[in-house]
This record gives C-alpha cells, structure tokens and sequence, in this order.
C-alpha cells in the first residue's frame, strides 16, 4: 500500500494516510510518486510517460494496493495530470475509472477512440494498445486493472460499459476495494485468492449491470457497502434493512445472510452506529444536545428508549455520561 502526498485523499478510502514527500508540489513530488509506484505496485503495472507541465507541479495525492494481476489506487490531483509522448505495445487491460469529481480523459483530443468520464460516471473499458489519459485539476478518482481475458467477453461490441458511479454494482465493488487497504497486507495466501476472487465477481456485475446476491464470496463486500450506506443515512428515519437491500438491488434475505456471514444483524448495526454518534455528541465541549434531542436525530422512539438502549451499550446513562466528560472546573 502506498499513501504519496499532494492534497487530501478520497473520504471514501478509510485508512490512516502515510504521507511521504512534499505536499506542495515541489521538486522531488513526481519522484517520489514515481518511486512509491515502481515499489509496491511496478511489476505488471508500469507508468507511462508523463508531461513535463505534470512533473513540475505534481500536486497529487495517490492510494494503491495490488491483489494478484488487479492494481487498485484511488488518486486526488489538485493539479492536473497529462501523459505525452509515444505509446508503443500491447496492453490488453480492462480498466474501470470511478469518478467522484473532475474529469479523466482517455484517449488523444479529438481522436476517434477519445472518451471522457465526468464526475459522478464510471467507465469500465477494454484497452487494447496503451492510451494516453489526462484530467482536470481537482479530480478524485478510483483506477482499478483488471485481467482482460475474464472481463473483455462481458463488454459488449463497443468494449466498454458505462454509467452512475451510484448504482448498486459500482457501491459493491468500490466497498470491497476499499477494504483492501485495510486487509491486503494482512492476508495470507487463501486471504489473497478470496480477495481476488470477490474482486472479479464485483467487476463482472459491473459489466453485466447485476449482481449475483446469492454468490457466497460477495457476502464480505455487500455487507460492508450496506455499512457505507447506511453511515450516510443514520439520521433517516427510513432507513432499514429493506431500504439498504432496495439502494444496493438485492434482496433483503440476502442482505442478511451477508451480515450474519460476519455474526452481526442489519438492525443491530444501525443501533449501534446511531449510539456511537449519540456518544460523540455528548463528549462535544460546547453546544450538546438535550436527551431528547439527541433521541429525536438519531431515530429513537422517545427518551426512555434511548436512554435504556445507551446505558444497555455503554453501561451508564446519556447524562452520567456526559458528566463523565464535562472538565472539571479549576
């Protein structure tokens, strides 16, 4: 795993940031992404040529993990990122591009073969012969490179799919990614097959548009995009097991087999996530809540169900709590 610097990461990527060379775009910041790149990444993966108006202000921040011949990295560029000169070879690549803000570009401009991912779209693409690429400043992206001989028979004539980085294919597959970064370097052997494994399914049903809800090896990456969701939507008094099955288009049987593939339930869940912001709320140094406020934006039915349901959790009630936490006066 690498982290190299430039400017903040991607939320969506929940691991501690390892920062490593200079943040401001100077000399040395190319070089040092250049570097963390050939080491954890390299083989199999390497860079293209990259513009000289690139390397002299390369305000980029990158993420990268590799399970096996799939390369994952999730980039923020404040500047933006241009590759030039001559493309020679072969890659026979499939290469999916989520795209939370800006752009990226595939493809020389006003070439026949140009394609533009804009914000909030996803390209899952075949690439034959390396193509240059280009975004604009400010792009948040995730890049994954998968193996073409499993994916490229999915695509279809035009050898790409496309579509919202929201739909419930993309969420599966970006949660599962996104575990990675926590997982990969603990793994062992079956850890790294089960990972890829789960990896090529979710890609498949990006590029078939459906999931496959009842394939045991997807119950890992489904069960943590229902928590993804779900930790958006805690103050929604709609949300529930059904709600999270309907956004991620599967059933909620499914939903609950996943969860209790890793011993936990749906609703437990959605209890404990709601007493963990409670919680945070009444360690805050200034402007708490009242009881019944607290029970009101966190979906409780009424004081008396949160208070029992937070000392139940946490062994004290919400106002012995907060007590706890209040600075004793000098």
């Amino acid at each position: 795993m690498t982290d190299r610097t430039g400017v903040e990461a991607d939320s969506s990527v929940r691991t501690p940031s390892a920062d490593s060379g200079p943040s401001d775009g100077g000399p040395g910041a190319f070089d040092a992404f250049r570097d963390g790149w050939e080491t954890e990444i390299g083989d199999g993966f390497p860079l293209p040529t990259f513009s000289p108006a690139t390397t002299r202000d390369f305000r980029v921040r990158s993420r990268a993990t590799k399970v096996g011949d799939v390369a994952v990295t999730d980039l923020h560029g404040a500047s933006a990122i241009r590759t030039e000169g001559p493309l020679n070879g072969v890659e026979d690549q499939v290469r999916m591009y989520v795209v939370r803000s800006g752009s990226w570009s595939l493809g020389a401009p006003l070439a026949r073969d140009e394609q533009t991912v804009p914000a909030g779209q996803f390209l899952i693409r075949h690439i034959g012969r390396p193509l240059h690429f280009e975004t604009v400043p400010d792009t948040r992206a995730k890049v994954l490179v998968l193996p073409a001989a499993t994916l490229r028979p999915l695509l279809g004539e035009r050898q790409s799919v496309s579509g919202p980085v929201d739909s419930a294919e993309v969420r599966l597959l970006v949660a599962h990614a996104n575990m990675l970064y926590e997982t990969a370097a603990d793994l062992g052997p079956a850890g790294m097959q089960a990972a890829h494994s789960a990896l090529i399914e979710l890609a498949k049903a990006v590029a078939r548009r459906r999931v496959d809800d009842t394939e045991p090896q997807l119950a890992l990456a489904l069960a943590q995009a229902a928590k993804d969701l779900a930790d958006n939507h805690l103050t929604d008094p709609e949300l529930s097991g059904t709600m999270l099955a309907r956004e991620l288009n599967v059933s909620v049987r499914s939903l609950q087999r996943a969860f209790a593939a890793a011993g936990e339930s749906v609703t437990a869940y959605i209890r404990q996530r709601r007493l963990e912001e409670a919680r945070l709320a009444l360690s805050a140094p200034s402007g708490r809540l009242s009881v019944s406020e607290l029970a009101a934006r966190w979906q409780f039915a009424d004081s008396s169900h949160f208070i029992r349901a937070f000392k139940k959790h946490y062994g004290r009630t919400p106002t012995d709590y907060a007590r706890s936490t209040t600075p004793a006066r000098s």
